[in-house]
Protein backbone atom coordinates (compact mmCIF):
# COMPACT_ATOMS: atom_id res chain seq x y z
CA UNK A 1 0.00 0.00 0.00
CA UNK A 2 1.28 3.46 -0.95
CA UNK A 3 0.46 5.49 2.16
CA UNK A 4 1.06 8.74 0.29
CA UNK A 5 -1.97 7.94 -1.88
CA UNK A 6 -4.21 7.56 1.18
CA UNK A 7 -5.44 9.55 4.18
CA UNK A 8 -3.85 7.07 6.61
CA UNK A 9 -0.94 9.37 7.63
CA UNK A 10 -3.40 12.02 8.83
CA UNK A 11 -5.10 9.65 11.27
CA UNK A 12 -2.21 7.32 12.03
CA UNK A 13 -1.14 8.86 15.34
CA UNK A 14 -4.70 9.02 16.64
CA UNK A 15 -5.34 5.43 15.64
CA UNK A 16 -2.04 3.95 16.85
CA UNK A 17 -1.27 5.97 19.98
CA UNK A 18 -1.74 3.42 22.76
CA UNK A 19 -0.21 5.57 25.47
CA UNK A 20 2.98 5.78 27.50
CA UNK A 21 2.50 2.46 29.31
CA UNK A 22 2.34 0.68 25.95
CA UNK A 23 5.64 2.22 24.83
CA UNK A 24 7.26 1.53 28.20
CA UNK A 25 6.22 -2.11 27.90
CA UNK A 26 7.82 -2.40 24.48
CA UNK A 27 11.04 -0.72 25.53
CA UNK A 28 11.33 -3.27 28.37
CA UNK A 29 10.65 -6.15 26.00
CA UNK A 30 13.27 -4.91 23.54
CA UNK A 31 15.79 -4.35 26.34
CA UNK A 32 15.58 -8.00 27.40
CA UNK A 33 16.92 -9.00 23.97
CA UNK A 34 19.75 -6.46 23.96
CA UNK A 35 21.31 -7.23 27.34
CA UNK A 36 25.12 -7.40 27.29
CA UNK A 37 25.22 -6.29 23.66
CA UNK A 38 26.80 -3.04 22.49
CA UNK A 39 24.24 -0.64 21.06
CA UNK A 40 25.24 2.72 19.61
CA UNK A 41 22.96 3.06 16.61
CA UNK A 42 19.47 1.75 15.89
CA UNK A 43 17.52 1.59 12.62
CA UNK A 44 13.75 1.94 12.97
CA UNK A 45 12.77 0.47 9.61
CA UNK A 46 9.31 1.41 8.39
CA UNK A 47 9.15 4.02 11.13
CA UNK A 48 5.97 5.68 9.90
CA UNK A 49 5.22 8.75 11.99
CA UNK A 50 7.97 7.82 14.45
CA UNK A 51 5.90 6.37 17.27
CA UNK A 52 8.75 4.01 18.28
CA UNK A 53 11.68 6.09 17.01
CA UNK A 54 11.97 8.69 19.77
CA UNK A 55 11.15 6.17 22.55
CA UNK A 56 14.00 3.98 21.28
CA UNK A 57 16.40 6.93 21.41
CA UNK A 58 15.30 7.84 24.93
CA UNK A 59 15.26 4.31 26.30
CA UNK A 60 18.71 3.33 25.06
CA UNK A 61 20.43 6.72 24.85
CA UNK A 62 21.62 6.12 21.29
CA UNK A 63 21.22 7.51 17.79
CA UNK A 64 18.13 6.21 16.01
CA UNK A 65 17.57 6.52 12.27
CA UNK A 66 13.98 6.22 11.11
CA UNK A 67 13.51 5.09 7.50
CA UNK A 68 10.18 5.05 5.68
CA UNK A 69 9.00 5.25 2.05
CA UNK A 70 6.12 7.63 2.82
CA UNK A 71 6.81 11.36 2.57
CA UNK A 72 3.56 12.09 4.41
CA UNK A 73 4.50 9.83 7.30
CA UNK A 74 7.99 11.32 7.58
CA UNK A 75 6.61 14.85 7.52
CA UNK A 76 4.66 14.03 10.66
CA UNK A 77 7.60 12.22 12.22
CA UNK A 78 9.94 15.16 11.65
CA UNK A 79 7.48 17.52 13.30
CA UNK A 80 8.17 15.62 16.55
CA UNK A 81 11.95 16.02 16.34
CA UNK A 82 13.77 14.52 19.27
CA UNK A 83 17.48 14.58 20.25
CA UNK A 84 19.36 11.67 18.73
CA UNK A 85 16.77 11.01 16.04
CA UNK A 86 16.91 11.59 12.31
CA UNK A 87 14.67 10.46 9.49
CA UNK A 88 15.47 9.30 5.97
CA UNK A 89 13.21 8.62 3.00
CA UNK A 90 13.86 5.08 1.83
CA UNK A 91 12.53 1.60 1.23
CA UNK A 92 13.36 -1.63 3.03
CA UNK A 93 14.54 -3.04 -0.29
CA UNK A 94 17.17 -0.27 -0.57
CA UNK A 95 18.00 0.98 2.92
CA UNK A 96 19.88 4.32 2.67
CA UNK A 97 22.59 3.33 5.17
CA UNK A 98 26.10 1.94 4.85
CA UNK A 99 27.06 -1.71 5.27
CA UNK A 100 27.41 -2.90 8.90
CA UNK A 101 26.42 0.53 10.24
CA UNK A 102 23.77 -0.31 12.88
CA UNK A 103 23.64 -2.49 15.98
CA UNK A 104 19.87 -2.96 15.98
CA UNK A 105 17.24 -3.12 13.27
CA UNK A 106 13.73 -2.72 14.67
CA UNK A 107 10.65 -3.03 12.50
CA UNK A 108 7.05 -2.77 13.63
CA UNK A 109 4.05 -3.81 11.54
CA UNK A 110 5.78 -3.23 8.24
CA UNK A 111 6.99 -6.63 6.98
CA UNK A 112 3.67 -7.27 5.21
CA UNK A 113 4.06 -4.02 3.27
CA UNK A 114 7.39 -4.90 1.66
CA UNK A 115 7.30 -5.29 -2.13
CA UNK A 116 10.22 -7.75 -2.11
CA UNK A 117 10.52 -9.46 1.27
CA UNK A 118 13.63 -11.44 0.39
CA UNK A 119 15.49 -8.36 -0.78
CA UNK A 120 14.38 -6.42 2.29
CA UNK A 121 15.73 -9.18 4.55
CA UNK A 122 19.07 -9.13 2.72
CA UNK A 123 19.22 -5.35 3.17
CA UNK A 124 18.63 -5.76 6.90
CA UNK A 125 21.54 -8.18 7.06
CA UNK A 126 23.71 -5.81 5.02
CA UNK A 127 23.31 -2.84 7.36
CA UNK A 128 23.43 -4.93 10.56
CA UNK A 129 26.75 -5.42 12.32
CA UNK A 130 27.86 -8.98 13.00
CA UNK A 131 27.11 -8.62 16.72
CA UNK A 132 23.77 -6.96 16.00
CA UNK A 133 20.12 -7.82 16.59
CA UNK A 134 17.06 -7.68 14.33
CA UNK A 135 13.67 -7.41 16.03
CA UNK A 136 10.54 -8.01 13.97
CA UNK A 137 7.24 -6.98 15.58
CA UNK A 138 4.37 -8.01 13.33
CA UNK A 139 0.91 -9.41 13.12
CA UNK A 140 0.70 -13.00 11.87
CA UNK A 141 -1.96 -15.33 10.51
CA UNK A 142 -1.62 -17.47 13.61
CA UNK A 143 -3.03 -14.63 15.77
CA UNK A 144 -5.98 -13.56 13.61
CA UNK A 145 -8.56 -15.25 15.83
CA UNK A 146 -7.30 -13.17 18.78
CA UNK A 147 -7.51 -9.81 17.01
CA UNK A 148 -10.50 -8.23 18.67
CA UNK A 149 -11.82 -6.06 15.82
CA UNK A 150 -12.18 -8.59 13.02
CA UNK A 151 -15.49 -10.15 14.20
CA UNK A 152 -17.09 -6.72 13.76
CA UNK A 153 -15.83 -6.38 10.16
CA UNK A 154 -16.58 -9.62 8.27
CA UNK A 155 -14.41 -8.75 5.25
CA UNK A 156 -11.33 -8.04 7.34
CA UNK A 157 -10.46 -11.66 8.06
CA UNK A 158 -9.88 -12.53 4.41
CA UNK A 159 -7.80 -9.38 4.03
CA UNK A 160 -5.61 -10.30 6.98
CA UNK A 161 -5.19 -13.87 5.73
CA UNK A 162 -4.00 -12.43 2.42
CA UNK A 163 -1.73 -9.71 3.84
CA UNK A 164 -0.22 -11.09 7.04
CA UNK A 165 2.61 -13.65 6.95
CA UNK A 166 2.53 -16.89 8.86
CA UNK A 167 5.35 -17.57 11.30
CA UNK A 168 7.25 -20.12 9.16
CA UNK A 169 7.30 -17.66 6.25
CA UNK A 170 8.41 -14.80 8.45
CA UNK A 171 11.20 -16.89 9.93
CA UNK A 172 12.26 -18.39 6.64
CA UNK A 173 12.70 -15.08 4.84
CA UNK A 174 15.23 -13.81 7.37
CA UNK A 175 17.02 -17.13 7.80
CA UNK A 176 17.55 -17.26 4.04
CA UNK A 177 19.21 -13.84 4.29
CA UNK A 178 21.88 -15.05 6.70
CA UNK A 179 20.19 -14.56 10.08
CA UNK A 180 19.29 -17.08 12.76
CA UNK A 181 16.25 -17.02 15.01
CA UNK A 182 17.46 -16.25 18.54
CA UNK A 183 14.11 -15.82 20.28
CA UNK A 184 10.38 -15.68 19.62
CA UNK A 185 7.62 -14.53 21.91
CA UNK A 186 4.02 -13.43 21.90
CA UNK A 187 3.50 -10.11 23.65
CA UNK A 188 0.06 -9.24 25.01
CA UNK A 189 -0.46 -5.49 24.74
CA UNK A 190 -3.24 -3.10 25.65
CA UNK A 191 -4.60 -1.35 22.56
CA UNK A 192 -7.48 0.59 24.13
CA UNK A 193 -8.86 1.20 27.63
CA UNK A 194 -12.48 0.61 26.55
CA UNK A 195 -14.49 -0.62 23.56
CA UNK A 196 -15.63 2.93 22.87
CA UNK A 197 -12.01 4.10 22.77
CA UNK A 198 -11.21 1.24 20.38
CA UNK A 199 -13.97 2.38 18.04
CA UNK A 200 -12.58 5.93 18.09
CA UNK A 201 -9.09 4.63 17.26
CA UNK A 202 -10.34 2.57 14.33
CA UNK A 203 -12.46 5.47 13.08
CA UNK A 204 -9.33 7.65 12.94
CA UNK A 205 -8.20 5.65 9.91
CA UNK A 206 -4.74 4.55 10.98
CA UNK A 207 -5.18 0.83 10.21
CA UNK A 208 -4.36 -0.28 6.66
CA UNK A 209 -6.84 -3.20 6.77
CA UNK A 210 -9.70 -1.13 8.15
CA UNK A 211 -8.94 1.53 5.53
CA UNK A 212 -9.75 -0.99 2.77
CA UNK A 213 -13.26 -1.71 4.03
CA UNK A 214 -16.40 -0.61 2.27
CA UNK A 215 -17.75 2.51 3.96
CA UNK A 216 -21.00 0.83 4.97
CA UNK A 217 -19.23 -2.14 6.53
CA UNK A 218 -16.91 0.22 8.38
CA UNK A 219 -19.77 2.25 9.83
CA UNK A 220 -21.75 -0.85 10.83
CA UNK A 221 -18.71 -2.35 12.50
CA UNK A 222 -17.86 0.80 14.42
CA UNK A 223 -21.42 1.09 15.65
CA UNK A 224 -21.39 -2.56 16.76
CA UNK A 225 -18.16 -2.00 18.70
CA UNK A 226 -19.65 1.02 20.46
CA UNK A 227 -22.74 -1.00 21.35
CA UNK A 228 -20.44 -3.65 22.79
CA UNK A 229 -19.86 -1.22 25.67
CA UNK A 230 -23.25 -2.31 26.95
CA UNK A 231 -21.84 -5.74 27.81
CA UNK A 232 -20.46 -4.17 30.97
CA UNK A 233 -16.99 -5.69 30.58
CA UNK A 234 -14.70 -3.16 32.34
CA UNK A 235 -11.39 -4.72 31.27
CA UNK A 236 -9.07 -2.91 28.83
CA UNK A 237 -8.83 -4.25 25.30
CA UNK A 238 -5.74 -6.38 24.73
CA UNK A 239 -4.28 -8.21 21.74
CA UNK A 240 -1.32 -10.53 21.15
CA UNK A 241 1.45 -9.72 18.69
CA UNK A 242 4.49 -11.70 17.64
CA UNK A 243 8.08 -10.60 18.20
CA UNK A 244 10.84 -12.50 16.42
CA UNK A 245 14.48 -11.81 17.28
CA UNK A 246 17.25 -12.63 14.82
CA UNK A 247 21.04 -12.43 14.94
CA UNK A 248 23.51 -12.69 12.08
CA UNK A 249 25.07 -15.95 11.10
CA UNK A 250 28.76 -15.15 11.06
CA UNK A 251 31.10 -17.28 8.97
CA UNK A 252 33.86 -19.06 10.87
CA UNK A 253 37.49 -18.30 9.95
CA UNK A 254 38.42 -20.08 6.76
CA UNK A 255 34.78 -20.44 5.69
CA UNK A 256 33.05 -18.39 3.03
CA UNK A 257 29.45 -17.35 3.60
CA UNK A 258 27.42 -16.72 0.46
CA UNK A 259 23.94 -15.22 0.48
CA UNK A 260 22.23 -15.34 -2.92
Amino acid sequence: MDYDQTDIPEGYDRGRDHGGAFLDQWMRVIATHLEDRPVTRVLDLGCGTGRFTAPLASAFGVEVVGVDPSRKMLERARAKMHPGVRYELGRAEAIPLADRSVDVVFMSMCFHHFDDRDRAARECRRVLRDEGTLLVRNGTRERIDAYVAHPFFPSSRAMMEEILPDLPTLRGVFEAAGLRLAAAQVVTQEIAPTWSALADKLAAGGDSVIARLDRRELERGLEAIRRHVDTGDPRPIVEPIDLLVFRPLVAQPGMRQVIT
